[in-house]
């Protein structure tokens, strides 16, 4: 009887040992599980949207950015715009960021042709996204923007609303080499074909704007007969509106352009210019920057067949100031 007692006792003390080790090893692995969780949060990504030139347009995409940068939270975003406007400077912003290891660039292609080697190489070491501006030509993943024929056709309206009886017209642009350049051109002869509106040419100022306003100046002079001075990219807008008020010419010679810069905007209001077709700069900020971070981190539907198209507006005097109270909302005026 004692030695049965003795064995128990023996037992119980054994196990009264192992226990705390037992409780121990458990207690372990789930203290380093948790601390594995809270170890390993979202690396916060490193995201950059790269502009083509330095039009006021590009602060409103840059408020899109900044706007999905606060709703992911774990996102970085690097926006950059090239001050010229020229390739090299663009090439050299690209290279930058590259080296500093970002995990995606959305950019507007100045010359998309002869930068397709950089997209690629950038295509090889990040997610690539072109927006504004296309290089479907290059390894980019999907392009963000608009549709820039439609809106050329939108534009080709607005001239054919303005000049209901025809008339002789000319083209101002940064460069044609832009993707969204040829593509507005092409919307528009494309609208105005079988019209009795003709296009004289195209005028190109390598996003400069006193070269731009120059450029207006000189076909008002060269060619006092033309009816309607037509701007592709935003800033041609406020550079024909003041060479046409220079030249005493204000609803004379009849203006169309794109964008929504704060002086086409009031131009329109004022009926100095007949209207603008107007994209949605805020919406390639933030769509590109929450649609490359869902990419990265393992959505690829966010970028799924290549286009992203985000519509375009025409407005007229009748409807700019509901546009510029919305603009001015979103921008938190």
């Amino acid at each position: 009887m004692k030695m049965n007692q003795f064995r128990n006792l023996l037992v119980a003390f054994c196990l009264a040992c192992l226990l705390p080790a037992c409780g121990n090893k458990d207690a372990g692995s789930a203290g380093t599980s948790s601390a594995d969780s809270s170890a390993a949060p979202k690396r916060k990504l490193k995201l950059a949207f790269v502009s083509n030139n330095a039009a006021t347009f590009w602060t409103i995409a840059r408020a899109g950015c900044m706007d999905a940068q606060k709703q992911l939270g774990d996102v970085e975003v690097d926006f950059r715009i090239p001050s010229s406007g020229a390739v090299a400077e663009q090439q050299q912003v690209l290279d930058d960021l590259l080296a500093k290891g970002v995990d995606g660039i959305a950019v507007s292609p100045i010359d998309p042709a002869n930068q397709t080697t950089l997209l690629d190489k950038i295509a090889s070491q990040a997610l690539l996204v072109t927006q504004d501006s296309d290089a479907p030509a290059s390894k980019r993943v999907c392009y963000i923007g608009t549709d820039n024929t439609a809106a050329g056709i939108e534009a080709g309206k607005l001239i054919k609303e303005a000049l209901p009886d025809g008339g002789r017209i000319m083209l101002f642009v940064g460069t044609l080499d832009a993707q969204n350049a040829k593509d507005r051109y092409a919307g528009i002869k494309q609208e105005l074909q079988g019209s009795k509106i003709e296009i004289i040419d195209v005028r190109t100022d390598e996003a400069d704007p006193t070269r731009a306003q120059r450029n207006a100046e000189d076909t008002l002079v060269k060619y006092p007969d033309v009816a309607c001075l037509v701007g592709l990219w935003s800033y041609n807008g406020p550079a024909i509106l003041n060479a046409v008020k220079s030249a005493g010419k204000t609803g004379k010679t009849r203006i169309v352009c794109f964008d929504e810069n704060d002086e086409t905007l009031a131009g329109v209001a004022a009926g100095d210019i007949y209207g603008t077709v107007v994209q949605q700069p805020y919406e390639f900020g933030k769509q590109a920057i929450v649609r490359m971070a869902a990419y990265v981190r393992g959505d690829k539907s966010t970028l799924a067949g290549g286009r992203q198209i985000i519509p375009t507006l025409s407005i007229k005097k009748d409807s700019v100031v509901d546009f510029q109270a919305r603009l001015k909302k979103l921008l938190g005026k």
